[in-house]
């Protein structure tokens, strides 16, 4: 009679566990839901800071340059450039060639592509004066940084955002 008693007592109780485990999927189950709904969208919206998205649909607009308007300027020498010390107190450099991209539709670009091949002395300049200013740890760490940085100073320079683009054709440190 005990055997009989405690079995019924096991089975209720599996029955109830089976009970409280089936209420509990399915409770946490649309919580995991929203959940991942809302790491979606803070995802999109990180991959959207991480590409450059500054806020605005006129910006992003402007970033969207079609290939058919598309020049490329480069500059044709390789650099090496004395970066900052790093800690251990070692100099370090880099060889870099740096190249842009530039808009055809843009309204400046009829006036100032011309004057690329004349400016790019202070063009190679505002390079060197970003580059060299990194220690080579940081450089490597963070090369879209370094290209973002130059963009912006020849955009200031020209005072015009005709060049849209600066990346590294190659790029070594030592």
């Amino acid at each position: 009679m005990k055997k009989n008693l405690m079995t019924v007592i096991v089975l209720a109780l599996l029955i109830v566990n089976l009970a409280l485990t089936g209420i509990i999927m399915f409770s946490t189950i649309s919580a995991n839901k929203k959940t991942v709904a809302l790491v979606d969208q803070i995802a999109s919206v990180l991959n959207l800071e991480l590409n450059g998205y500054s806020g605005s649909i006129a910006n992003a607009a402007e970033q969207a340059v079609a290939i058919s308007d598309t020049d490329v300027y480069n500059i044709e020498d390789s650099m090496t450039i004395l970066m900052k010390p790093s800690e251990d107190g070692s100099e370090h450099y880099a060889l870099v060639s740096v190249s842009f991209s530039l808009n055809k539709a843009d309204k400046d670009y009829a006036t100032y592509q011309p004057m690329l091949t004349a400016q790019e002395s202070k063009i190679k300049s505002e390079i060197i004066d970003v580059i060299g200013s990194y220690t080579k740890e940081a450089a490597m760490a963070d090369q879209d940084a370094l290209e973002k940085q130059i963009l912006e100073r020849v955009q200031k320079m020209f005072d015009s955002k005709f060049i849209y683009e600066a990346y590294f054709r190659d790029v070594k440190f030592q």
